[in-house]
């Protein structure tokens, strides 16, 4: 049991708890007004910056080793790296073909994938509200393939594009489940991250993106995209999940196409339609019924 002499007022957890989800919410937007650059420059920055923005921290508490890695999880910490980058890689590229609100919703099926996946490669059984929670995201997901059938050239592909995001996503949850109940969080992250960054960086040269040139907004865009939804954004849920439960923490999280969706409409102005709306409704319903039933320590954390 958690000393309640030592825990913080309940108010200040749940203040952080909202910071983090707030700054979720602006990744989406950063990457829209980043519009001058190539999504795959977009995400190597913003992992880039972050990983490191992190050494300093990381010489701080472990010195010049960095990070504690035991051989045993390093393969699977190099993984985890890699399907995060991809993650980042499908999913801003996915924010140059649709909307804020389809691709922020359907990135944050991860939970549902995740239950999907579980029984198979961790052997846990999936219940009665998970099986409920997949079927609701499913409709809605469908929804929105229908609604954003008819609208802009390219949203059907933004979409796909959201959708395999939050499969490397998932990927990447399911591999960290394994590996961080023996590896501390930031000897955890440091090298996931730089692995990302690697990934991404190689990614962007591949595809002969050029890292300088544009707008003096863009490279403001990069840092804040690593300082808000990378680091204070997963920073806040991860102080949060000390004092509350994982559940309250996973469904926190479904604020993020909310806040995301609220402020595309006031600053990119993109209004969406009644069948977006009723289709983002069912997949965060059946998010939130999956979640549910999913055990404290099962919980991933968006993306």
């Amino acid at each position: 049991m958690r000393d309640a002499a030592n825990s913080p007022p309940r108010w200040t957890v749940w203040l952080i708890l909202c910071a983090g989800v707030a700054s979720f919410s602006t990744a989406a937007i950063f990457i829209k007004l980043a519009d001058d650059a190539p999504a795959p420059v977009i995400a190597a920055a913003r992992m880039s910056i972050a990983a490191i923005l992190l050494l300093p921290i990381a010489l701080l508490k472990h010195g010049p080793t960095l990070a504690r890695v035991p051989p045993g999880c390093r393969v699977a910490v190099i993984f985890a790296g890699f399907f995060l980058g991809a993650h980042f890689f499908f999913w801003v590229m996915s924010l140059k073909y649709t909307s804020v609100l389809s691709s922020v919703v359907i990135v944050t099926t991860n939970p549902i994938f995740v239950a999907i996946a579980s029984p198979l490669l961790l052997r846990e059984k999936i219940g009665r509200r998970t099986i409920q929670g997949i079927i609701f995201a499913a409709a809605g997901g469908a929804l929105i393939a229908f609604a954003d059938a008819g609208g802009a050239s390219g949203s059907l592909y933004g979409n796909f594009l959201s959708l395999m995001g939050v499969l490397m996503a998932s990927s990447y949850w399911l591999v960290g489940r394994s590996v961080r109940g023996r590896v501390d969080l930031l000897s955890y992250i440091v090298p996931v991250y730089g692995v990302a960054a690697i990934v991404l960086v190689c990614a962007a040269l591949a595809m002969r993106c050029p890292f300088t040139g544009y707008r003096p907004a863009t490279y403001q865009y990069f840092l804040l995209l690593a300082l808000l939804p990378q680091l204070l954004g997963h920073t806040a849920m991860n102080y949060a999940l000390r004092h509350v439960s994982a559940t309250v923490v996973a469904i926190a999280i479904l604020g993020e196409p909310i806040g995301a969706s609220a402020i595309a409409m006031v600053q990119l102005h993109e209004i969406p339609t009644p069948i977006q709306l009723c289709g983002a409704a069912l997949i965060l319903a059946g998010i939130a019924r999956a979640v549910m039933e999913t055990p404290p320590k099962e919980q991933p954390l968006s993306a």
